[in-house]
C-alpha cells in the first residue's frame, strides 16, 4: 500500500474512533439532546480533535507519513 493510501486510512480510522467515542460521551452526559444536534456537536469536535496524516516524498525518493495533531507541538514522522 502506498504512503498516500496509508495516510488516508489513518485519517479515516482516527476520525471514526474519535467520532464514536465523543458521540457516546455526548449522548451519555446529555441524553435529552436530539440526535441531529448530538451528531453536529460530535462531528465538529471530531474534526477539531482528530490528528491529520499526510504523505510526503523526501529528497531520497522515500515516502514518509507525517502527523500533525492539536496536542503535539511539532509535526511527527511515522
Amino acid at each position: 500500500m502506498s504512503a498516500k493510501g496509508r495516510a488516508f486510512l489513518l485519517n479515516f480510522l482516527c476520525f471514526g474512533v474519535l467520532f464514536i467515542l465523543i458521540r457516546w460521551g455526548v449522548l451519555y452526559f446529555f441524553p435529552n439532546l436530539t440526535y441531529m444536534i448530538a451528531f453536529l456537536i460530535t462531528g465538529i469536535l471530531s474534526i477539531i480533535l482528530a490528528p491529520r496524516f499526510a504523505a510526503f516524498k523526501k529528497e531520497e525518493g522515500k515516502e514518509v507519513i507525517l502527523m500533525k495533531w492539536i496536542f503535539l507541538k511539532n509535526i511527527r514522522e511515522l
